[in-house]
């Protein structure tokens, strides 16, 4: 009698091999769970109404002004930002204010709750009011679409999926780094146009023109300085928004007019 022996053509598989299938498997079920929460998080930013979103936003802002710089540059900044949203519809309004932190950061962002966070750092690459307020009003873009929800949204939906996976929470329990993690989010293309156009707008509407609108990217794209390099590693480059920004502009008539200096107390971080 013939004794059974494992088939040469079909071997059993080996531990590499279940690996692999393992992670394959946990690979997937991760991007299925990514994708339908991705999904609920663009249909439920639109439903979070104002209220509850400032309470959701309230912890960080906490985080942020603690770190913040109280005084000259601060209140500056925020009468630039009320005179680029009195330019929004009624409805479009926020009552939104402005974070400064004196950090060699070159960043600004939006942040649940209504608050601009801007850094010295950005402050010291930008070189006209205009650019500045082109600024301002990319992160009012992002209220405007919601997208400083998503940023949030994606960020704990990311550390949820952690946690499930491997059993760590400790991710879920630190406002720091849910801050930092909010602070290095990044938008796609589509977003980022999008609150661009926004900013555009209110530009134009504030100055009559679209002068300072691409400066700053124009400026950027040049500088290889390591702060530059890490602002680039969390948007898109400045060439395409440049190139982008010039083309709506031809298509909307908007002219291009000399630029108003930066105000004084906004230079050397004085």
């Amino acid at each position: 009698m013939l004794l059974d022996r494992p088939s040469r053509r079909n071997p059993p598989p080996s531990g590499r091999q279940l690996l692999i299938l393992l992670g394959g498997f946990v690979t997937l079920v991760t991007l299925l769970i990514w994708g339908l929460i991705s999904l609920f998080t663009n249909i439920l930013v639109w439903l979070i109404p104002p209220k509850l979103e400032a309470q959701l936003g309230s912890v960080l802002i906490k985080e942020f002004e603690a770190k913040a710089e109280a005084g000259s540059i601060q209140n500056k900044l925020n009468e630039l930002q009320d005179r680029l949203e009195v330019k929004q519809s009624a409805k479009e309004r926020r009552d939104l204010k402005v974070i400064y932190l004196p950090s060699e950061t070159v960043n600004a962002f939006a942040i649940p709750g209504d608050r601009i966070i801007i850094f010295r750092g950005l402050l010291d690459k930008v070189g006209s009011e205009n650019e500045l307020m082109m600024i301002l009003g990319h992160e009012i873009g992002h209220f405007t679409n919601r997208d400083h929800l998503r940023g949030i949204a994606r960020s704990l939906s990311f550390q949820i999926i952690l946690s499930l996976l491997f059993g760590d929470s400790s991710g879920l329990q630190s406002v720091g780094s849910l801050a930092a993690a909010v602070s290095q989010s990044r938008f796609s293309q589509n977003q980022e146009l999008a609150a661009d156009r926004v900013g555009l707008d209110l530009l134009v509407k504030t100055y009559g023109h679209g002068g300072g609108a691409t400066d700053f990217f124009d400026r950027l794209a040049q500088d290889r300085s390591a702060s530059a390099l890490a602002f680039l590693s969390t948007h898109p480059h400045p060439v395409d928004r440049v190139k982008k920004l010039r083309q709506i502009m031809k298509e909307r008539g908007y002219s291009i007019e000399p630029v108003v200096p930066l105000p004084p107390v906004l230079k050397g971080g004085k």
